[in-house]
């Protein structure tokens, strides 16, 4: 249940710019954008990103619609199942890895459809990553069919 909507002014759109601008993506002035329970934000009535420690993160939305916008991970088959369930990404079912390092923001993707299915901080920079056999690599933080993916 929304507690608190807040509707942003073209200076904290300006400056929230600044913050999302390694997702190489610009808010429109004339963008409706709000933060609801000081959490989530929308924009233009669709929930694209959120709060993590401080760090604005993208939604899963946003990445549908801007698909490039993060490294990706490719995670097999077997192992959707575990990830949509929110469970931390593991070595033995990745695939493949775009390169990224330590505490990047990337977006996990099954290796048939490549939709994204969460979003992720790497435990480890991609090289590191590829060159284990077991652990756990990737902290997930949102996923489809979570809270914030079915918030409206």
């Amino acid at each position: 249940m929304i507690k608190l909507r807040k509707h942003l002014s073209k200076s904290d759109i300006k400056e929230l710019n600044s913050k999302i601008s390694y997702l190489d993506f610009e808010l429109s002035k004339k963008s409706k954008v709000e933060v609801i329970d000081d959490q989530v934000i929308f924009v233009d009535s669709k929930p694209f990103f959120f709060y993590y420690k401080k760090r604005i993160a993208p939604t899963l939305h946003f990445l549908l619609e801007k698909p490039d916008s993060l490294q990706k991970v490719t995670v097999d088959m077997g192992a959707v199942r575990f990830v949509v369930g929110g469970a931390d990404i593991m070595r033995p079912g990745i695939v493949s890895v775009e390169d990224f390092i330590e505490d990047d923001l990337v977006v996990i993707v099954d290796e048939n459809n490549k939709k994204p299915l969460a979003l992720g901080l790497a435990l480890h920079d991609s090289e590191t990553m590829m060159k284990m056999d077991s652990g756990k690599v990737i902290k997930n933080l949102h996923r489809v069919g979570d809270e914030i993916w079915d918030i409206k």
